[in-house]
């Protein structure tokens, strides 16, 4: 792999990471709530981007920037992770597992919307 790989990777990973934050700063703040709104609408948004590319079989370089490095840093495992937690240590253990059943049970579904979009292109 070339250096100038490594650099678009680096660059898209931190465009991702950037997208995140806002995306997830401006959710949250329109929806005010325990429930984080910010870290489902990125999660999703994810989701849908990348069944998306999977519907388009792109090529592997285009997987490897847009896929791993962009999408990969602006999605999180760890702080959809993190906030469940946090929520049933504040015992919201409704709200902690509505945000599971809401992350896989809505991503799911987003990345089946992402591949019918690629599908219908």
């Amino acid at each position: 792999m070339s250096a100038v790989v490594w650099v678009c990777v680096g660059l898209a990973g931190g465009v991702g990471a950037v997208l995140r934050f806002v995306v997830d700063r401006a959710v949250a703040r329109r929806a005010a709530s325990a429930f984080p709104a910010g870290t489902l609408v990125v999660n999703l948004s994810g989701a849908a981007v990348l069944g998306l590319m999977s519907g388009l079989v792109l090529p592997a370089e285009v997987t490897l920037l847009a896929g791993t490095a962009l999408v990969g840093s602006y999605t999180t495992f760890s702080t959809w992770m993190l906030e469940t937690h946090r929520l049933a240590e504040e015992r919201q253990f409704r709200t902690a597992a509505a945000n599971i059943i809401a992350g896989i049970v809505l991503g799911l579904a987003a990345t089946e919307l992402g591949r019918w979009v690629a599908g219908a292109l």
